[in-house]
């Protein structure tokens, strides 16, 4: 099967003043489609800086990203938005959701971007609710909402234009034991479906929902894990 996300010796250098700083130190790693990868790791390991490139929100100092093929350094402003917007799904810690927007229109934020008519737009966001279990919460507001019910809604949001990939980033950082294991357990039905996920988190048991782990230390990645489950 042919890779998905291709990094090839990516390095990432942050200029503060006259001195520069090697957050990511030369890493390769492919991800094929329809896996499951945690990114774990110390703070400033290099995992979120892995994430903003794989998430074109940020382009390596030097090496290549591929995504489906694609050299995404040499892509315009432009194009970037738009392959971010139709190909990449985004779930935040903080769920990033409009609060005076109701769940559904949340949800169909993307789909506007891509000018998708109103009609067709409200069928697709009220799918991807649909698949997330929530549905019945489509005109509530994300203060009317709990916590796990928005992240739910980022979850519906990031899947609503079936893109290539999900990019998770500690997305059950702000939700207790019991939510978690709720929000995990969509993850994992999400791939059995044949989605792809990447999702950074620092927490061993929300890993281990993953069926492999790439650990993240010091700008390089040291370990590169395949679940026995």
């Amino acid at each position: 099967m042919p890779d998905l996300v291709c990094f090839k010796n990516v390095k990432k250098v942050y200029q503060m003043g006259e001195q520069g700083i090697e957050a990511l130190k030369g890493i390769s790693f492919s991800v094929t489609s329809g896996e499951f990868v945690a990114i774990m790791g110390a703070s400033g390991s290099g995992k979120s800086t892995c994430m903003n490139i794989l998430g074109c929100l940020d382009l390596p100092t030097e090496g290549e990203y591929f995504l489906e093929g694609l050299n995404i350094g040499k892509l315009e402003k432009r194009e970037l938005s738009e392959l971010r917007n139709r190909k990449i799904g985004f779930v935040f810690q903080g769920f990033n959701l409009l609060r005076r927007t109701s769940a559904r229109e949340n949800v169909e934020l993307p789909l506007i971007y891509s000018r998708m008519p109103a009609k067709k737009r409200k069928l697709k966001a009220m799918e991807a609710l649909e698949q997330v279990g929530l549905a019945d919460r489509a005109n509530h507001y994300p203060n009317q909402l709990s916590g796990g019910q928005q992240q739910r809604v980022a979850i519906a949001r990031a899947l609503v234009n079936s893109p290539a990939i999900i990019l998770a980033d500690e997305p059950t950082g702000n939700l207790d034991t019991k939510t978690s294991g709720e929000i995990m357990k969509i993850f994992r039905q999400l791939n059995d479906q044949g989605i792809t996920i990447v999702m950074v988190t620092h927490e061993q048991d929300i890993a281990s929902n993953a069926k492999r782990r790439l650990i993240f230390r010091d700008g390089l990645i040291t370990d590169d894990e395949i679940s026995a489950g």
